[in-house]
């Protein structure tokens, strides 16, 4: 028997669904809103520790961040903020993803760093809140999540583009139990949200040289929302005739990043946004792991930039929050500086990171006491950018490493 009342119910729902895309897609082709940093008398950065091991590793993170830009920020070229709110306690309270006190103090911000905050899923004592994480994203629309990972060693030098505010994610906390037995979810693809995150990863691989972008979807199975994605692909590429470009299934792309025969060949890799968070924890592991990758969230007022992994809060629980390991804050903080134009700043730190993380691991992060703290990895990564041959220090360890690896 067919519950009538159950189907009405379900659909004045989806209709109000509709209504709100709808409108979002009206206020995205309306916006005008682009921010360029060097214009900018005074640049603002907010930095938002987060949940569990969150404001540990981001205070790490901003030390080396401050130490970075001391000069521009003794300056008054550069503010850093610390805004407070984005914790699960502060979200519960109002029930709401961010605090509209939080979201007020956010969109005073150009760049944001931001620590993991927890997402509460069935079993925690939290309610069902959504998650920060895509709400900052909707509501300052951070549309590109872009999310670097290079092992050397492996002729692994990959960048990802997830599109960052539609897809699976977008809708998350808004699907509805029919009845008992039914229970259904909404993926959300649109032209114009789906046409610049694949401009943007073409546009990366023009101006950095690279001649191969690769799409990744399921078209064969999720023919409308992922055969848009793919159809828009078709047509984005012909504005780049220098660039190669192929498209691949999400299951197989998950084999072929793991394949020593092939994934040396990717180099950009384009994505909806529930494959793009999949795929990239799978790329974070071969580089050493979701704590070693750093990634930015990228809008055409607003940046943000974060780690890649969740809060931990085990390791806050058990004590050992201090030693949980902020090299993944400490990259996204090299994404910002890159993001702001200091280049060779952020080619330095990742240069430091690599030597640290890789290479000498002179101060190694166990997450317990017998490893180093945070605050004494960062004050690692400092020390050994100070170092006058650093640049000649890396390329040897990955020289070395490159012909270790042909070795094998």
């Amino acid at each position: 028997m067919v519950d009538e009342a159950a189907i009405k119910r379900a659909q004045e729902h989806f209709g109000e669904l509709l209504k709100k895309q709808m409108e979002r897609i009206g206020r995205m082709k309306a916006s005008k809103d682009e921010t360029d940093l060097s214009k900018i008398d005074k640049i603002i950065i907010g930095v938002c520790g987060g949940d569990g091991i969150g404001p540990y590793i981001c205070n790490s993170a901003r030390i080396v961040m401050e130490h970075l830009l001391a000069d521009r920020i003794k300056s008054g070229n550069i503010e850093v903020r610390t805004i407070d709110g984005l914790t699960i306690e502060r979200r519960v309270e109002v029930m709401k993803a961010i605090p509209d006190d939080t979201l007020e103090e956010l969109r005073k911000c150009h760049l944001i760093l931001k620590g993991p905050t927890t997402t509460p899923k069935k079993g925690d004592p939290w309610p069902n809140i959504e998650s920060a994480n895509v709400a900052m994203r909707k509501e300052l629309d951070l549309f590109a999540n872009v999310r670097p990972v290079k092992v050397p060693e492996l002729g692994v030098d990959w960048v990802f583009f997830r599109e960052n505010t539609e897809g699976s994610y977008a809708l998350g906390s808004d699907g509805i139990d029919v009845s008992d037995e039914l229970a259904i979810d909404f993926c959300v693809a649109t032209s114009i949200g789906t046409e610049r995150i694949i401009r943007a990863g073409f546009e990366h691989a023009k101006k950095s040289g690279i001649n191969y972008v690769s799409l990744v979807t399921k078209a064969n199975v999720v023919k409308t929302t992922d055969g848009k994605f793919l159809s828009t692909a078709e047509a984005v590429a012909k504005d780049y005739p220098g660039i190669k470009w192929d498209d691949w299934f999400i299951d197989i792309m998950t084999a072929k990043l793991i394949d020593p025969y092939r994934r040396s060949d990717f180099k950009v890799m384009v994505l909806p946004n529930l494959y793009g968070d999949i795929l990239t924890d799978e790329a974070a592991q071969i580089q050493g792991g979701v704590g070693t990758a750093g990634s930015a969230n990228i809008g055409s007022k607003y940046s943000m930039f974060e780690a890649i992994h969740g809060s931990a809060p085990r390791m806050v629980d058990e004590g050992r929050a201090q030693y949980a390991d902020p090299s993944s804050m400490i990259k996204a903080v090299a994404m910002m500086l890159n993001h702001m134009g200091e280049v060779e700043k952020a080619a330095k730190l990742e240069m430091a990171l690599d030597i640290c993380c890789q290479f000498e691991k002179k101060k190694t992060m166990t997450g317990r006491s017998n490893g180093a703290t945070g605050d004494e990895f960062a004050q690692y990564v400092m020390d050994t950018m100070a170092r006058s041959d650093i640049k000649a220090v890396w390329q040897s360890y990955v020289d070395a490493a490159i012909a270790k690896a042909k070795t094998k």
